[in-house]
């Protein structure tokens, strides 16, 4: 992945780190694992197109939610939930 520019509400930054202990800053090396997976968020995509990357960083599957505005990723949610971590592992056993 070549250079990327990511941005993100400070509040929602704290709220996130407080609900599911990932901070945005951690969370924007996802997108930087190899094996990254980035699907649409159709549930989600109103006003907007929204996305997760779900990536590897350090020990830990996290799935960030995000959008992209003005060429850059603009982060709105980050986590570990099992759902997508098991389709991580998945989808990265049959392709590696």
């Amino acid at each position: 992945m070549t250079h990327q520019s990511f941005e993100w509400d400070q509040e929602k930054n704290a709220a996130n780190q407080k609900d599911h202990g990932v901070a945005f800053e951690e969370a924007q090396y996802a997108f930087f694992d190899e094996n990254r997976i980035i699907a649409h968020d159709e549930k989600h995509s109103r006003e907007e197109e929204r996305w997760f990357c779900i990536g590897k960083v350090g020990h830990r599957i996290l799935t960030v939610r995000f959008t992209y505005r003005r060429n850059t990723i603009r982060i709105f949610g980050a986590g570990c939930w099992r759902k997508w971590s098991k389709y991580y592992e998945e989808e990265n056993r049959e392709h590696g």
